[in-house]
């Protein structure tokens, strides 16, 4: 497999782009033409081949810039990386869920080869060649679980079992809608979703915790989440509200094609074989309005979903300032016509 690599940023002049290809594989998250909160979760990995489902961990045209930027982040503030002192076997874990699963789905990209606990990784992409002791922290230039997520696109959340709940003790969070690891690390799973309108008096979160917990090792599964926000950003923390949210003040009737994105969050989790934590992996996906109407279901769906979202979703999930003008836009591509089941372009 040749996979081509885009130059682009996600900061600054915003050079982020979607290949045509990008596009019709991108993760939209609506399966009918409307929504509320649902926990639609399915078995992960699987998928039609090609998608960002049909391996454990996607690997696409937008790897090296994410990378890129995540390092960015983290020299900025190095507190977007946290695991407290019982989660390194968490970290080991994760290490080597990654590892296993990029080298035996992409092998043109990554190796992994092991002599007992004497391990050779090999990221061509980022140009890494690392020879390490598995469980030695000593032998890696970072912890395991920094170490590994500098080289995996998207959040990481490790989850420790206690108490009949899941607590988040460690992460690696650099490309979040709007919330803050320094913030929640040490929370427990209802206090950590506790801003997310009306899901308490839904049960949606009672019921994700019971279905989290019953998770056993080998078994992976995942669901989609959204959220809308202006230019492709990965870095909408609380902590740099300063720089990204008056930029939801720059969009116009005429830019709002190319500077509003849908924001798509594909969620994974993962029972970690000697910690027994739960791995949370987030995938951020960033799509532009026009991009998605380039697909005619979406942009009929995506039409109706937005028209006619309850107004605390609305604010919400990021757009409430600018719903009218996304809307009006949007219009444009509904002609009306029936829409067909489920999330994949006609």
């Amino acid at each position: 497999m040749t996979k081509h690599f885009n130059d682009e940023t996600f900061r600054g002049d915003y050079t982020y782009y979607n290949s045509p290809e990008a596009i019709r594989r991108f993760p939209f998250p609506f399966d009918r033409d409307s929504y509320m909160y649902s926990v639609n979760i399915e078995q992960h990995p699987g998928g039609p081949a090609g998608s960002p489902f049909e391996y454990a961990f996607d690997v696409d045209e937008h790897y090296v810039a994410e990378m890129k930027d995540r390092a960015i982040t983290l020299a900025e503030d190095p507190l977007r990386c946290q695991s407290l002192p019982h989660m390194e076997l968490a970290g080991w874990d994760l290490l080597e869920l990654i590892m296993e699963a990029k080298a035996r789905d992409y092998p043109d990209l990554f190796g992994l080869h092991k002599d007992g606990d004497r391990w050779h990784w090999i990221n061509r992409p980022l140009r890494i060649d690392q020879r390490f002791t598995f469980l030695d922290a000593t032998t890696l230039p970072y912890g395991p679980m920094e170490y590994i997520t500098r080289q995996a696109q998207g959040d990481f959340a490790l989850l420790h079992e206690r108490e009949g709940n899941l607590w988040m003790d460690a992460g690696m969070v650099t490309s979040q809608a709007d919330w803050s690891l320094d913030f929640d690390v040490g929370m427990n799973f209802f206090e950590w979703h506790a801003p997310v309108p009306k899901a308490k008096k839904m049960g949606v979160f009672d019921k994700a915790l019971k279905f989290l917990l019953a998770v056993q090792q080998g078994q992976a599964y995942r669901r989609l989440n959204w959220t809308m926000t202006v230019n492709p950003r990965l870095d909408t923390s609380p902590e740099n509200y300063h720089k990204w949210g008056p930029e939801k003040r720059t969009i116009t009737p005429q830019n709002v094609g190319r500077k509003q994105f849908l924001r798509v969050e594909l969620q994974s989790f993962w029972r970690l074989p000697r910690s027994n934590a739960i791995v949370f992996p987030i995938r951020c996906y960033l799509a532009c309005l026009d991009d998605l109407a380039s697909q005619p279901k979406w942009g009929r769906r995506l039409h109706r979903v937005l028209r006619d979202l309850d107004p605390v979703l609305v604010e919400y999930k990021g757009f409430a300032v600018n719903r009218d003008i996304i809307v009006a836009h949007l219009a444009r591509y509904d002609d009306g016509a029936p829409t067909s089941p489920g999330i994949f372009p006609d």
